[in-house]
């Protein structure tokens, strides 16, 4: 599994907490790390934090360590602190490189399509990003499978392959069922899903009210209260019942559930706490399910 720095953790000092869950999940056998340009708040302070974090506790374990980042949301204001144009990209790059100290990243990601850029000036400075050492593999995000066809046609054209995809995927979220999965595999592209547990939705958290260190009571802009609807919360009290059975939480089946499919690589652990991360990943101790027990998990959902 694979550790996201979306934010900065706790109000009183995040460097400590950051540190507290890199250097736990380090230990714990986690070595991919994956943040992004505009990732905060304020923007640009995950990467600042993370570098940190690994240039003085983990420098010497670098070559172990996988380092995604990612260009193609708002960063800085202008035409070019946004969406996908070579200028763009190449210098967001730049710049989360110098903000992580980092010579290079493992993986770097187009964040989302650009309607208003052609695909192939996108792909053109991933792969420039490549030529010149700034990053070892490239990846997409939030692109359909459609999308996904010509970016990694493109790409295979400059002699680049498109290593990795990472589309939002949980059982409150199907949509890359609905053909960008079967894309990935034509492709030979992994997938590595973001928001696995719905952010918070897929855990039991919610069952007794809204606690006051969760994301809604913290006003996260990615899940507000209007998305605890009773018709989700109690499905996600029925598929707890089903995890139970299976001696698991329900993020651990949720996170087994999203495990199980092809071409699912590894998922984004979006933790707040390294108790959380704990948490998740004895979700590999149990991967399997029974034909029943899909079943009734499309029955809870539908």
């Amino acid at each position: 599994m694979s550790l996201g720095l979306w934010h900065n953790f706790g109000e009183s000092s995040p460097y400590t907490d950051a540190k507290e869950m890199v250097l736990g999940a380090f230990d714990l056998g986690i070595t991919h790390f994956d943040i992004a340009n505009n990732y905060g708040p304020p923007k640009g302070s995950a990467d600042e934090t993370f570098g940190k974090i690994l240039e003085t506790e983990l420098s010497s374990y670098r070559d172990e360590i996988v380092v995604s980042s990612k260009a193609g949301y708002g960063m800085w204001a202008g035409p070019y602190g946004d969406f996908g144009s070579k200028k763009s990209i190449v210098s967001s790059c730049d710049q989360s490189l110098k903000r992580t100290k980092l010579e290079y990243f493992d993986i770097f990601y187009h964040h989302r399509p650009d309607t208003d850029t052609p695909i192939e000036e996108s792909m053109d400075a991933l792969a420039h990003l490549v030529r010149t050492g700034k990053a070892l593999y490239v990846g997409l995000s939030n692109y359909s499978p459609e999308q996904t066809k010509v970016a990694s046609d493109v790409l295979k054209s400059m002699g680049v392959k498109c290593l990795i995809h990472q589309p939002k995927y949980s059982m409150f979220d199907r949509t890359v069922e609905d053909g960008l999965l079967e894309t990935l595999e034509e492709e030979g592209i992994g997938a590595i899903p973001f928001s696995p547990l719905a952010q918070g939705l897929l855990t039991d958290k919610y069952f007794s009210g809204v606690p006051t260190d969760s994301r809604v009571a913290s006003e996260s802009v990615y899940l507000t209260e209007s998305a605890l609807t009773a018709e989700k919360i109690q499905k996600a009290y029925k598929l707890n019942e089903l995890a139970q059975s299976r001696n698991q939480r329900l993020s651990q089946m949720a996170l087994a559930w999203v495990l199980r499919k092809q071409p699912v690589t590894s998922v984004i652990l979006g933790a707040r706490k390294l108790s959380q991360i704990k948490e998740n990943l004895e979700a590999l101790n149990n991967l399997t399910f029974t034909e029943s027990e899909l079943n009734e998990i499309d029955k809870i959902l539908k």
